[in-house]
């Protein structure tokens, strides 16, 4: 019986032991996990820093990142109402009204032309008013007064003037352009 007492009492202080190995195990894989976390956030916070060092800066070069992501769907931009103007003309009066919309390089340039809208409508209703109906008169005369449009938003958005002196617009925007094209949705001259 004495032995029996014994080998009772060496099984009592062996749960101990067993559960002080569960406690080491588990402060060991804590530790583990503490340690693979702590990497991982220094890691990822020691990319981040390189992507935002210098302020404005690089969040342009990001966005130009972005921008030039080939895979992206354009983005378009369409006033809310049509321009409706009067032509330069000597003779009868000349109406032009269109719907401009504009087709940008980026999604996130939606905003920067709803911070500019009034100049922008102010500027492209000023352009229209300078033209002359047989200017207009033909698909060339149209593409011109595109290109003009163009280049009045990109210079309105804080991009450096394509046109020198009385050159004609260029064809095609720059690749750092907010805005790519004009778009005419309706195009109607009386």
């Amino acid at each position: 019986m004495a032995e029996a007492k014994k080998t009772e009492a060496e099984a009592s202080p062996a749960p101990p032991k067993s559960k002080s190995k569960l406690m080491l195990f588990i402060i060991i894989g804590v530790v583990v996990v503490l340690l693979a976390g702590g990497g991982a956030f220094f890691m990822l916070k020691k990319n981040a820093p390189a992507h935002g060092e210098g302020g404005a800066d690089t969040s342009s070069e990001g966005a130009k990142k972005q921008k030039t992501d080939l895979g992206a769907p354009p983005a378009y931009y369409k006033f809310d109402k049509a321009f409706t103007v009067k032509l330069q003309s000597e003779q009868q009066d000349a109406y032009l009204q269109t719907e401009v919309q504009f087709r940008l390089e980026n999604a996130l340039d939606q905003d920067l032309l709803k911070q500019y809208e009034p100049e922008l409508k102010h500027r492209i209703t000023l352009t229209l008013m300078s033209k002359q109906a047989t200017e207009l008169a033909t698909a060339a005369g149209v593409q011109k007064l595109a290109n003009e449009l163009r280049n009045v938003a990109n210079q309105v958005l804080g991009s450096p003037a394509k046109t020198g002196g009385g050159t004609a617009p260029a064809d095609t925007a720059d690749p750092g352009d907010p805005v790519q094209s004009v778009l005419f949705s309706t195009f109607i001259v009386q």
